[in-house]
């Protein structure tokens, strides 16, 4: 549905913070108080058990909601946090970004202009990456990398999946739910993929390089936890694929090693080669309960995608965005432009 049809709009910029008392108030002095489309701008901090005085500057600069953790629980888990405290306080539209003001944020319209259209319900930017000087070869490596896992593992065309900087409808965000405890970049798109979140990709510009990234604490670190992190998305949201294919592997080495070793045997020189119907043996039944594994993990995934579809059904019903018949109130909106 076109967005733009239901009146008054809220929009929520929400930022995660871990230490940001230096960098914040850059980031805030760009962010806009007016967006085309929304009646009411507003912005979120979420400080992560920050140890410098991140909540008493936004507090100072303007921030209308700051959230607080009283211990460092992570990105991911800062990420949703924000996400909660957005859709209690009723935003229409949730823009997420940085708050070491990489991100350029007069480019905000540009990514909640397809949602309000009705072209998306999930709008990531992409930065140009090969154009950023400060990042590493490894860095960028890491960048097409994950983002070509994803787009195999989500059917979606993402170029830049790692960015942050993404604008996400309120019905999109009630779907989401992020595993990770690293980071919520790549899983929250492939989620998207699966739970057929309409998700597209639009161009953004980057701001000078303030500080070093909090992620990224060495690079041998962000190689092995991306590559963790992809490992686990693939047996998560693609079990069967996953165990599927090592299954098939295991099974056809071992169904050629036992061909092998028939026709060793055919030929009447079977005896110098037990070894290989051992091995095969061995080959075959790794493989045989390999691909039990899959299916086994493929109805898992299914009953989680159940219990997903169940809590975000409940989380309209307790937020009021389904009416009591069941429709949807964004629609009724629409129709009648009237919010409530």
């Amino acid at each position: 549905a076109n967005l733009s049809l239901a009146t008054p709009m809220k929009l929520i910029i929400q930022i995660p913070c871990l230490n940001e008392s230096a960098t914040l108030p850059i980031t805030l002095a760009d962010l806009p108080k007016e967006v085309p489309g929304f009646s009411v701008v507003e912005w979120l901090i979420i400080d992560d058990g920050s140890q410098d005085d991140t909540a008493k500057v936004a507090r100072e600069h303007g921030v209308h909601h700051v959230v607080q953790h009283t211990g460092n629980k992570g990105l991911a888990v800062t990420f949703m946090t924000g996400i909660t405290a957005c859709l209690r306080l009723g935003a229409d539209v949730i823009v997420n970004l940085d708050a070491d003001n990489q991100y350029n944020a007069a480019d905000v319209p540009a990514l909640t202009a397809p949602i309000l259209d009705g072209r998306a319900e999930m709008v990531i930017g992409a930065r140009p990456i090969q154009a950023i000087e400060h990042f590493s070869w490894a860095k960028k490596w890491l960048q097409r990398l994950g983002s070509w896992v994803v787009r195999i593992a989500s059917k979606t065309d993402i170029p830049d999946a790692p960015s942050g900087f993404r604008a996400i409808s309120r019905r999109a965000a009630q779907r989401l739910m992020v595993f990770n405890d690293y980071t919520y970049t790549l899983e929250t798109i492939i989620q998207a993929g699966q739970k057929n979140i309409t998700t597209m990709s639009v161009p953004v510009r980057v701001n000078a390089d303030l500080r070093p990234s909090r992620l990224v604490k060495s690079i041998p670190s962000y190689i092995r936890r991306s590559i963790l992190t992809i490992f686990r998305i693939f047996v998560i949201y693609r079990p069967f694929t996953f165990f599927g294919a090592i299954g098939l592997t295991l099974f056809a080495a071992g169904f050629l090693i036992g061909l092998r070793f028939l026709w060793f045997y055919v030929s009447g020189d079977g005896d110098g080669h037990i070894q290989s119907l051992i091995l095969a043996a061995i080959l075959l039944g790794m493989g045989f309960q390999t691909l039990l594994v899959a299916f086994v993990a493929d109805l898992l995934a299914a009953n989680r995608k159940l219990l997903e579809d169940i809590r975000f059904n409940q989380s309209q019903l307790l937020s009021g965005d389904v009416l009591a018949d069941g429709a949807d109130r964004s629609s009724a909106d629409s129709s009648n432009g009237d919010r409530p």
